[in-house]
């Protein structure tokens, strides 16, 4: 059993950081956040005085080169995670990488090789596949609950103002520049990478993507499928214009002998066998990505095999593209 403390330093203090994930690098067992960055001196401060973060910096090389930090969590706009992953691993940290990965394929493919070549751990923050609710979908298919998997049905459908997508004062999420295509480049890796997870390798996928409203200059609507190496069929739909009263988002995986439905925001699992009907409970916790963070300490450590490696981080991207472009 590995004694090694995972003391971290964060690169980017913002809203992502301030529930779903900052508090719970300080909560984890073996893990301390003793250092972050973000360009804004007087937020850094008060991130970290608030966060009981010992240290603070507006620059991320001189993070960076505090000897005690083992391992860095970006936790920035996807268009910077390139560089900070490079600086990170050539540092000598392992890393904690947030989605969506990069913003393309020869991104993800740089780190990757960078990751193989120096050694060090590097995680993709695909936190959803470590919820309970999401281990139980995977569990119910192994168990063979719902028969041979044959569709899974996807329909994200949200108004323009989304209760489902995180408000920033920039709305950095719609600009193709800084995150790589629009609100579905936020969410869907979430998604997709779950399918992963679900059913394995993928043998084909398309789509396409429309900028239906017009109200900014990304897409807002995307249709994609995916045809896995079984022959299950896959197929979602993001809409970030749809009418707000006909809202929708839930998943519904047929099988042949039965069905899953669920949503990726609420917190129950239906279960349907012929007339016999189960539903499944949960409750989230209050920092979404701590049981994630628990395996990914766990990984640095040696512990455990790693959740989520960049291989699948730049599968999540080929996939995305084909839907995109």
């Amino acid at each position: 059993m590995s004694n090694k403390i995972i003391r971290w330093g964060m690169i980017g203090a913002g809203d992502v950081a301030e529930i779903k994930s900052g508090p719970a690098f300080q909560k984890v067992e073996n893990s301390k956040l003793v250092a972050l960055m973000r360009r804004n001196a007087e937020k850094a401060a008060d991130f970290a005085r608030r966060h009981q973060v010992p240290e603070w910096y507006t620059d991320a090389a001189k993070m960076l080169d505090q000897a005690d930090i083992n391992a860095v969590y970006i936790a920035t706009p996807p268009d910077s995670h390139l560089d900070y992953a490079l600086m990170a691993l050539e540092a000598g940290k392992d890393v904690y990488l947030e989605k969506p990965m990069a913003m393309s394929i020869d991104e993800c493919q740089t780190i990757n090789k960078v990751v193989a070549k120096s050694g060090r751990k590097l995680v993709v923050a695909h936190y959803r596949r470590a919820l309970l609710a999401f281990m139980k979908v995977k569990s119910l298919l192994e168990d063979g609950a719902i028969g041979q998997p044959k569709l899974a049905l996807l329909r994200i459908l949200q108004p323009a103002n989304s209760s489902i997508i995180a408000q920033t004062e920039t709305n950095w999420r719609v600009q193709p520049e800084v995150s790589g295509g629009g609100l579905f480049h936020d969410i869907a890796p979430h998604q997709i990478d779950l399918m992963l997870n679900y059913f394995g390798n993928p043998a084909t996928y398309q789509g396409n993507a429309l900028n239906q409203a017009q109200l900014y200059a990304a897409d807002d609507t995307v249709n994609g499928s995916i045809v896995f190496e079984d022959q299950m069929l896959f197929q979602g739909v993001w809409c970030f214009s749809a009418p707000e009263a006909f809202a929708q988002e839930e998943v519904q995986i047929i099988g042949s002998e039965g069905k899953i439905t669920f949503t990726f925001y609420g917190s129950e699992i239906h279960l349907q066998q012929g007339d016999k009907r189960q539903t499944f409970s949960f409750e989230h916790p209050p920092h979404i990505q701590q049981p994630m963070i628990e395996q990914v300490v766990r990984y640095f450590r040696g512990e455990q095999e790693n959740p989520c490696p960049g291989e699948v981080g730049e599968r999540v991207i080929r996939i995305m593209n084909a839907f995109t472009t």
